[in-house]
């Protein structure tokens, strides 16, 4: 920066300074670091995908077991390389389970032409108990194959088809496993549509099949596939599995419930209300099939299933307080559960999409959105005997304020069908409870006929979890009942960590903590209600390991017995063998390929090491291992955990720009744990950056204390931690170069990047925003409350980057996509609209037609590279 003086540099007259300048630049220019950022690097960085795809081996193991102890799986050992493996899980001896070159001879022999070598490649095997025979799909055909001499026959058995998803349905895809296939078969008497659930809800299009048709479609397994009729409704839900089976589109085949779509940065929250579409009263039958309850001018009625006239059994409901159809019957039909809900707000978002296909004019798009501090809806529960038509209202003396953007209440019976149990999550999260309702006992005449006020139960609180800060609902409200023991299990932050109590049911009161220590429970695996052990996943167990680990766990009910069942330095995810008796324990770090290992589930004892992850051919593609790093935080003790990446022509005695990516969403931690080729940073990296990533504290998965940092905090993102992390990598790494720090980040990362400008231009020079929740009063309502509160209050705007947006420093690119349904894009123009009031130079990318994460478009991504390259490197991109 020049110095706002008539003179300089000492006293020299200003005459000098245009000279002076001239030969500083071309000094600096002369430097070989502003080489970075050419041609050479933007091709580096665009084919970086493309170049390092299919290039780890050994890394994936599925185990497919075919009798208690001996199990096979596929793997790839190089480029189009394949081994299948049989395991006798009890010796942990290896052998071939079929040769490929044998098998192709047989297929030869038994059709008069041999396949080509891809032609021998089996799309399915199903090997029978006796390991003795294999089924395949092969070549078109099915197959029997005799494992020991690869004598082939043709299986004229009849293959079972892929059965469709029942009860919850997925709303998107949310793994990718081995490529695969799905067969769909249309045996309905109309047209039906196929669409691919993508990771992000978004339901995309695959055609339609005519009556009769039936279709093969390449795909992966866990990929979600859902088929309606002409008209929208949901026909059925198939998952992707590896055996490549038909999946069978039936006349009457029973419709799962809808499959809305859904994007977001967290966990499923509370769906929002839909307009109830016309159902048959028999909806409402009671378990004996004598009675059918249902909903007519806003009141519940019950009618004899068998025909007959109906009697009004509530009679408070209205417009504006209306009974749901949703209702809830006693085991024993004795009794009724309903709903009474007080209408909430209506929030509507508007979008207009500039340039749609098909059309020349705008096209108007309207979306139900709730944003926090809207007027939720409001229910209460009302219980109705059937013998006397009494209704008995369900005081909410422990339930007044709940948090539901539907009205919706899910209702538990006790094994005796005597009481019944709801969740209640009480707006703002500092409360959360289970409640239970026990019933009125038979002939109870207090009230409820007709003609009488209705009588009123008590609910009592079962569990009552209770915070200063918030309850991490979307995360840690998981429990299990263990209804031959009256016990229930449940998650708690109680004592400051994530861990399972046991509690009472009867007396509402907590028996024992099942797990404690300075160390979190991540994921309930199992319950063994006869044995009484639990078995999960958590982190922090193993010391000196990172803390965002996870190992497999066992512990007795009673907190005795803990056991911690893996200890490979990295983080584990583990598959069971259908007895539980053995389980293949897959672990790998970010700069260590996965590593398979067979184990004993009784002492996790190691059996066998099954593959070692080969990378040396992603290594040699021109990719980079990330370096994992840990240094204190913002007090100075507590350890942050992040990594970097460095190009792959790095020059240690070179000065590198560092790029952060921000993600600090209080639903999760965002640091890479697992191996994997992070294509995105490693492209940014590749144009001659230092890119790293930090979980600050904010994030989630460590102790509640440091998850609470985010309370009603949400534009702190942890910089003051990312800031001392960066500083501290760079005292030992000269070829960081902290007076040129960039930072990227979309949807919650969005607001951190821009963030970074605003609190800390003085650090963060460079950013780019994509898709930014820039004021938690204008993104969506569950999102924001869990952490920022209710009701709203001046913390919002503190936290407001339009609110701040005139302390804005350095060069800032906001990106949003024209029709983002998940954040409202407003968001991101009301800070544009601020950073013009105040005067403010900025650039803006509206991407005209284009939903969430409009920076991951393979354009935003190439704006987002320039962006850097221009205010990082100096020097106008060379992507041309």
């Amino acid at each position: 920066m020049i110095a706002p003086s008539c003179c300089w540099p000492e006293g020299r007259p200003l005459g000098a300074l245009a000279a002076w300048i001239s030969l500083a630049a071309a000094l600096v220019v002369s430097r070989p670091v502003l080489a970075q950022g050419s041609k050479a690097d933007y091709d580096r960085a665009q084919s970086l995908a493309q170049r390092t795809e299919n290039k780890v081996f050994r890394a994936r193991v599925r185990p497919e077991w075919f009798n208690p102890s001996n199990f096979w799986y596929r793997v790839e050992t190089g480029p189009g390389l394949v081994e299948f493996v049989r395991v006798n899980a009890t010796t942990g001896g290896r052998e071939p389970l079929m040769d490929l070159r044998r098998l192709r001879a047989a297929v030869g022999q038994a059709t008069g032409t041999a396949p080509p070598d891809a032609g021998a490649m089996p799309e399915s095997i199903e090997v029978d108990a006796d390991g003795a025979h294999a089924r395949l799909r092969l070549a078109g055909k099915r197959w029997r194959l005799r494992l020991a001499d690869h004598a082939l026959v043709p299986n004229e058995q009849p293959e079972a088809p892929l059965p469709a998803v029942q009860g919850r349905v997925p709303r998107r895809s949310r793994r990718t496993g081995d490529e695969t296939s799905i067969t769909f078969v249309n045996q309905t008497r109309d047209d039906a549509e196929v669409f691919w659930l993508d990771a992000e809800g978004e339901r995309r299009s695959y055609g339609r099949l005519r009556p009769g048709q039936e279709r093969s479609q390449h795909t992966f397994e866990g990929h979600a596939w859902l088929v309606t009729d002409k008209l929208g409704n949901t026909l059925a839900v198939f998952e992707a599995d590896a055996t490549g089976r038909r999946a069978v589109i039936e006349e009457g085949r029973p419709a799962p419930p809808a499959v809305p779509t859904q994007k977001a940065d967290a966990p499923t929250p509370t769906p929002p209300a839909r307009i109830a579409p016309k159902i048959s009263p028999e909806r409402g039958q009671s378990p004996d099939g004598q009675w059918v309850a249902f909903v007519q001018d806003h009141n519940l009625h019950l009618r004899p299933a068998n025909g007959g006239p109906a009697v009004a059994l509530s009679r408070d409901g209205n417009g504006t307080n209306a009974y749901s159809p949703d209702v809830s019957w006693a085991p024993d039909s004795s009794a009724v559960v309903a709903r009474r809900v007080r209408k909430g707000g209506e929030r509507l978002v508007h979008m207009v999409e500039a340039a749609p296909k098909g059309q020349v004019q705008p096209r108007l798009h309207e979306q139900r959105y709730l944003k926090p501090g809207d007027d939720l809806p409001k229910p209460v529960l009302r219980v109705f005997t059937v013998s006397d038509q009494r209704q008995w209202n369900v005081a909410d003396t422990l339930y007044p304020n709940p948090f539901t953007e539907s009205g919706d209440i899910d209702v538990r019976w006790s094994p005796d069908g005597r009481e019944f149990y709801f969740d209640y999550n009480q707006r703002g999260h500092q409360a959360y409870r289970i409640l239970g309702v026990k019933l009125p006992s038979p002939g109870t005449a207090s009230g409820g006929a007709a003609g009488e006020p209705p009588g009123e139960i008590e609910p009592r609180a079962v569990v009552d979890e209770a915070s200063r800060t918030f309850i991490d609902w979307t995360n840690k409200t998981w429990r299990e009942w263990l209804p031959g023991t009256g016990e229930l299990l449940w998650m708690s932050e109680r004592d400051g960590w994530c861990h399972l109590w046991l509690y009472d049911v009867a007396t509402g009161r907590p028996k024992n903590p099942v797990t404690r220590g300075e160390w979190v429970v991540r994921r309930v695996e199992h319950v063994d209600a006869a044995a009484r052990q639990v078995w999960f996943l958590a982190s922090g167990v193993r010391p000196g390991q990172d803390p965002y680990f996870l190992h497999l766990c066992r512990v007795n009910l009673d907190g005795t017995g803990m056991v911690v069942l893996t200890e490979a330095d990295g983080t584990h995810s583990v598959q069971f063998s259908p007895g539980r008796t053995w389980f293949l324990d897959t672990w790998s770090r970010v700069d260590q390929a996965p590593v398979t290992e067979l184990r004993r589930a009784s002492d996790g004892g190691r059996v066998a090491t099954l593959e070692r992850g080969d990378a040396s051919a992603l290594v040699a593609a021109g990719w980079t291992t990330p370096e994992p790093f840990v240094a204190p935080g913002r007090d100075g003790s507590t350890p942050i955990h992040g990594i970097l990446i460095k190009p792959s022509n790095f020059d240690p005695s070179r000065r590198y720009p560092v790029v952060e990516e921000i993600y600090a969403g209080p639903q999760g931690a965002f640091v890479p744990k697992e191996f994997g080729r992070l294509t995105r940073q490693h492209a940014i990296a590749e144009l001659g950056f230092v890119v790293v990533q930090i979980d600050g504290m904010g994030t989630n998965h460590r102790s509640k204390a440091f998850h609470d940092v985010c309370w009603k905090n949400l534009g702190d993102s942890g910089f003051p931690d990312r800031i001392a992390w960066l500083r501290a990598a760079a005292r030992t790494r000269p070829w960081m170069d902290l007076s040129r720090v960039g930072i990227y980040g979309g949807s919650a990362g969005g607001q951190s990047a821009a963030r970074a400008l605003i609190a800390h231009g003085d650090f963060y020079r460079v950013a780019v925003s994509d898709c930014g929740c820039h004021d938690n009063r204008v993104d969506k309502i569950w999102w924001n409350e869990q952490w920022m509160g209710w009701p709203v209050g001046p913390h919002y705007a503190d936290s407001s980057n339009a609110e701040q947006a005139h302390r804005l420093q350095g060069r800032l690119l906001l990106i949003v996509g024209e029709v983002d349904t998940n954040v409202d894009p407003a968001s991101t123009h009301q800070v544009a609209a601020a950073l013009v009031r105040a005067d403010k130079d900025f650039d803006l990318l509206v991407m005209p037609g284009t939903g969430h994460g409009a920076a991951e478009t393979p354009y935003g991504s190439r704006r987002r590279m320039d962006h850097l390259v221009r205010h990082l490197h100096g020097r106008e991109p060379r992507w041309e």
